[in-house]
């Protein structure tokens, strides 16, 4: 999945959501399933995420939505393999970043 989200400092549960296209209590209780989430909340309670925050919401999608881990099963897997998951991903991410770029060339043809 290629998110594409502006460049920015925060950003709001719904852009989040509307990015991965899912609802935003789940957004919600993976903040509280996974302990890399940390979002900054304003004094409503707000949640603003940052770049990074959006980055280890990607690598939990990808691993519980795309690969089909449960939660227990990735919570467990990013603690034993943190960094070759990371590796991993954000190999699988760029490639497939070029394959939407070829694709919108091919269109273009």
């Amino acid at each position: 999945m290629h998110i594409d989200l502006p460049e920015k400092l925060y950003y709001s549960i719904g852009e989040v959501a509307g990015a991965f296209g899912v609802n935003t209590s789940l957004i919600r209780f993976w903040e509280k399933e996974f302990d890399v989430l940390k979002p900054k909340k304003n004094a409503k309670g707000n949640r603003k995420f940052t770049p990074q925050d959006i980055k280890n919401l990607e690598l939990i999608y990808h691993l519980v939505k795309e690969r089909g881990f449960t939660l227990d099963g990735a919570k467990i897997h990013l603690k034993q393999n943190k960094q070759k998951t990371l590796d991993q991903f954000d190999i699988i991410r760029k490639l497939k970043g070029v394959k939407a770029e070829l694709l919108k060339i091919k269109k273009e043809l």
